[in-house]
């Protein structure tokens, strides 16, 4: 507090306070981008995802000393990595768990759109706890399916999805090609893999390249949607980094889609919401604790 630093790299396993309760507090009294660097298994799908929970933008292995044969590779990666988060902005944790603000209508001339009968959700950083916060304040007889990308290391998809069903009244399974769109089941994009929905309203999953580098990107869901739905496609944009989904969610409006942006307050990394603000494409800008509120009237 007294000397705000630009970025934190945090162990898990420390004397009288964990790295969890410690970024928890941080991020509550004095936000900070935090980097989780533990040697314990950061591949274990629950101690990344509770760390992402607590506040962390990021979850790395801890390098090994000079004398590791990875020395050079595993330390340019983490250097990388605590640069680029220093140039985050975040938000205070309480501001997430306030009460709602009522919703900010994006400043364009409002649309006639048909009722929506699918929703897709992109989210990057800070990702896992908005999908967890909404998600979970869904309720059971939730009418629309829902397909989420989340940008995500390999091999955390399937511990994401699990993770989201447990908090959630839904059915949150890793998506499957050729899988139908269900009512009250949510879809999340697997590894490397874009995931979006055909004409007969089942899943697709493609192997095509990168969309911005990005595989699955939000771009490519989005346009999907609207092909296969127009006017009746909803699409919402969360917190992250970049710009992925915005061209996208041009092709959704065009078709008479409904795009929802994330708002800054709520926003642990404003980036993607703020580039579809940007361009025009938000019908709605709705802090988080609302977003679930608007999805279970609209549906």
């Amino acid at each position: 507090e007294r000397h705000p630093p630009d970025v934190v790299t945090m162990d898990i396993q420390m004397p009288r306070l964990n790295g969890f309760e410690a970024t928890k507090r941080i991020m509550t009294s004095t936000p900070t981008p935090i980097v989780i660097c533990s040697s314990l298994d950061v591949r274990d799908v629950a101690i990344s995802l509770e760390a992402l929970r607590a506040g962390a933008l990021a979850v790395l292995p801890k390098p090994g000393g000079p004398g590791s044969r990875q020395f050079e590779q595993e330390s340019r990666h983490f250097i990388a990595t605590v640069k680029a988060m220093s140039r985050v902005r975040i938000v205070r944790r309480e501001a997430q768990a306030s009460i709602a603000p009522p919703p900010v209508v994006a400043p364009r001339v409002q649309r006639r759109t048909a009722p929506p009968q699918v929703i897709g959700m992109v989210a990057s950083t800070g990702g896992p706890a908005a999908l967890h916060r909404i998600l979970s304040s869904l309720p059971a007889d939730f009418p629309l399916p829902i397909v989420v990308v989340q940008h995500i290391a390999i091999g955390f998809a399937e511990g994401l999805a699990r993770w989201l069903d447990g908090a959630s009244k839904l059915h949150v399974r890793v998506a499957e090609h050729g899988a139908p769109l269900r009512a009250g089941r949510v879809y999340v994009g697997p590894d490397n893999r874009h995931v979006g929905v055909a004409a007969d309203h089942t899943i697709v999953l493609s192997d095509a390249p990168p969309i911005g580098g990005f595989r699955p990107s939000g771009t490519f869901l989005f346009e999907s949607i609207a092909r296969a739905y127009g006017a009746a496609s909803l699409g919402v944009v969360l917190t992250g980094m970049g710009r992925d989904g915005t061209d996208g969610l041009r092709v959704l409006r065009e078709a008479g889609g409904t795009v929802i942006a994330q708002d800054e307050a709520t926003s642990d990394v404003f980036g993607m919401p703020a580039a579809a603000i940007a361009e025009g494409l938000a019908d709605l800008v709705l802090p988080l604790p609302a977003i679930a509120t608007h999805l279970t009237k609209s549906a």
